[in-house]
């Protein structure tokens, strides 16, 4: 039996989930199908994307995620603590960026005079969604309903399209994290859908290790269309603990370093019950993406300031 989200869920054990959602029907989410030749593989940027966007939005942040053709991995953090400096006006926008969202809160937002009811009721409305701003089952609604409205209509059907309910895991310790976020990235490869991690599209590894323009434009423009609000800034994903320094609350609690020899390593072994795996003849990842430690140390303590540079001359040449 199906235990309540409210048990499956909670913030004192851990704030670190694996969380999965498989299409239903026996036609793609992405990819090729097959039986038909028809391809579905432009849908992958749908959820990427989408899943950038929301991560905005709400206060999750993802460490990891794998978009494949029949179903989706995120490892995300819970961190409700973002909100609590917005004010009820940012909580608001936020939820119209989304919504529509009551007429009520849409006069109160164009700067139209509310009685001391109608700004009680706003106040109401912007408690119940920041709430919902810190809560999973909110994001995975988010995220499934408009793939599904645009996977219904391309298809030209109705229906489910989506299982029932998204599978949520629990990762209560570093150990299950980091092997969680490699068993993640390391999706494609099993999955024979690609030879190496960097090269496996629409996964967290290959956005981490070589940063696309193409995404950071597809972001831009996802807020640019949802008439986002200003204080509303695009996320990177989770950073990696950074060298040297004590473990922030902030951070991974392991380096990116460390964590691309262990997905490479792991990536090498042989798993009998999957398909692929890293060629041994391969030499390491770091000599692939020719990192030298001296230098990402440099540019990792950078991250997030390359990111939004990135994002800036991604804005520039959209």
């Amino acid at each position: 039996m199906c235990r309540p989200r409210c048990q499956l869920v909670s913030l004192e054990d851990t704030p670190y989930y694996h969380v999965v959602s498989r299409c239903v029907r026996r036609s793609f989410l992405c990819g090729v199908d097959p039986h038909t030749g028809k391809s579905y593989e432009h849908r992958r940027s749908w959820i990427e994307t989408l899943i950038h966007f929301l991560s905005s939005i709400f206060a999750i942040d993802i460490a990891a995620y794998a978009v494949m053709s029949n179903h989706y991995h995120i490892v995300l953090k819970l961190d409700p603590d973002q909100l609590s400096t917005l004010t009820d006006e940012d909580i608001l926008r936020r939820w119209c960026a989304l919504y529509h969202g009551p007429l009520i809160v849409q006069r109160m937002l164009i700067g139209d005079c509310l009685s001391d009811t109608e700004r009680n009721q706003v106040s109401e409305f912007a408690s119940v969604y920041r709430k919902r701003f810190g809560d999973l089952g909110w994001f995975m609604k988010c995220l499934n309903e408009p793939i599904a409205r645009e996977a219904n209509a391309e298809d030209d059907c109705t229906g489910h399209f989506w299982e029932s309910r998204y599978k949520s895991q629990a990762l209560k310790d570093e150990r299950a994290l980091l092997s969680c976020m490699a068993y993640v990235d390391l999706n494609p490869i099993r999955a024979q859908m690609s030879e190496t991690p960097e090269t496996s599209d629409y996964t967290s590894i290959k956005e981490r290790a070589e940063p696309s323009l193409d995404l950071a434009a597809s972001i831009a423009s996802s807020f640019e269309a949802s008439s986002s609000p200003k204080d509303l800034t695009r996320k990177p994903l989770l950073q990696f603990k950074t060298p040297k320094k004590p473990t922030s609350a902030v951070e991974l609690p392991f380096e990116w370093l460390d964590y691309l020899n262990l997905v490479d390593l792991t990536g090498r072994a042989v798993d009998p019950r999957k398909r692929g795996s890293i060629s041994k003849r391969l030499p390491s990842i770091l000599s692939r993406l020719e990192i030298s430690e001296a230098e990402w140390v440099i540019e990792s303590c950078n991250f997030e300031e390359n990111f939004r540079r990135r994002q800036h001359s991604s804005r520039r040449t959209a």
